[in-house]
């Protein structure tokens, strides 16, 4: 190995891993624990836009994470992430007519007690 500080190849020795599993270095003559060739943290982005495509097809996110052998809420991240892309949606200026569903409720008590 060659150190990135002095560009010496003497005196360099194992200093443990990464926590991306990579193997650190320590050179003894300017006591500089380097990595170097450090894996890239993350996701890739292809996968990313799988995961947003699989969301908006209707899959869950727990199903998403399955596939794709990634964890649930990191699919949540991406999807929301993504949603915050987007143009807001259209909205009419001057609506004319509006429909409704219908819907019941009452005010108070019920006129009857339940029997259970």
């Amino acid at each position: 190995m060659k150190c990135v500080q002095c560009g010496s190849e003497d005196d360099q020795v194992k200093n443990g891993l990464n926590p991306s599993g990579t193997q650190r270095y320590k050179c003894k003559a300017y006591k500089r624990v380097y990595t170097p060739e450090a894996k890239r943290q993350g996701y890739e982005q292809e996968k990313k836009e799988q995961a947003v495509k699989l969301y908006v097809d209707g899959l869950n996110l727990r199903r998403i994470g399955r596939i794709l052998g990634v964890n649930h809420q990191s699919v949540a991240n991406w999807v929301k992430a993504y949603s915050k892309t987007l143009p807001p949606a259209p909205q009419p200026e001057e609506v004319d007519i509006i429909e409704m569903d219908e819907i019941f409720t009452f005010v108070g008590e019920k006129k009857s007690k339940s029997l259970s």
